[in-house]
């Protein structure tokens, strides 16, 4: 098994995770993590859950519990926290403006499912992403692809707002792109405080998107109502 390192005491330990810090702006992932195999991964994970399952005391002979060690094992490694795996980074394709549009493109309201890294519990919220195009301009759905993969990793909020930035100015070759995040966080919303009602708001704007006009174009455009007669 991989060694585990814990160079903070219980109570830094606590405090980190009660207030959801993140330490570093870069998803913190070994260097040896893709020495081992996904069905690798999914066998030990398989024992380690069923481990946890018998600790809390459950009956893993019942018909129900049978199958629960290899289904979360797999959708960790599958689904939920498919977007450690660089093989799964979508192909950002970009193609020329041929059309000359020089205005602002804004995708609102792709749906967010990530998981925080403190309780391992889930975020759930909606992302607007915004760019301007300097030449070149991307397809509607790698957006989407590009924020489903930053969210499906063990996360911090501010951390995945920034990602999708930086990885759409990365394939645009712009500065030029904004995104707002708004999420429920069940760690606060089911455990803790137990406030069912907030939400958290992150944004990252870059380039032109410091400008005070631009960045309120923006804000505007995510309040816009989309109807469909």
């Amino acid at each position: 098994m991989f060694e585990t390192h814990n160079n903070m005491d219980d109570e830094r330990i606590d405090e980190i995770g009660e207030n959801h810090i993140g330490t570093s702006a870069e998803t913190p992932i070994r260097d040896d993590a893709f020495d081992i195999s996904d069905e690798e991964k999914i066998t030990r994970i398989q024992e380690s859950v069923k481990d946890i399952l018998i600790t809390l005391g459950m009956d893993l002979r019942d018909d129900s519990l049978q199958g629960t060690p290899k289904r979360v094992a797999k959708a960790f490694v599958n689904e939920l926290f498919m977007g450690l795996n660089p093989k799964n980074k979508p192909k950002a394709s970009t193609f020329e403006n041929k059309y000359k549009y020089g205005e602002m493109l804004v995708e609102k309201n792709i749906i967010v499912y990530s998981t925080c890294e403190h309780h391992l519990l889930p975020i759930v919220g909606r992302a607007h992403v915004a760019y301007i195009s300097k030449g070149k301009v991307i397809g509607l759905s790698k957006m989407n692809r590009i924020v489903d993969y930053f969210a499906k990793r063990p996360q911090v909020q501010e951390r995945l707002t920034m990602q999708i930035v930086q990885a759409m100015q990365e394939a645009l070759g712009t500065d030029d792109v904004a995104c707002v995040v708004d999420a429920k966080h069940l760690c606060v919303n089911s455990r803790g405080i137990k406030d069912i009602e907030s939400s958290t708001v992150t944004a990252e704007f870059g380039g032109k998107f410091k400008d005070k006009d631009t960045k309120r174009e923006f804000l505007d455009y995510i309040k816009m109502e989309t109807e469909f007669h």
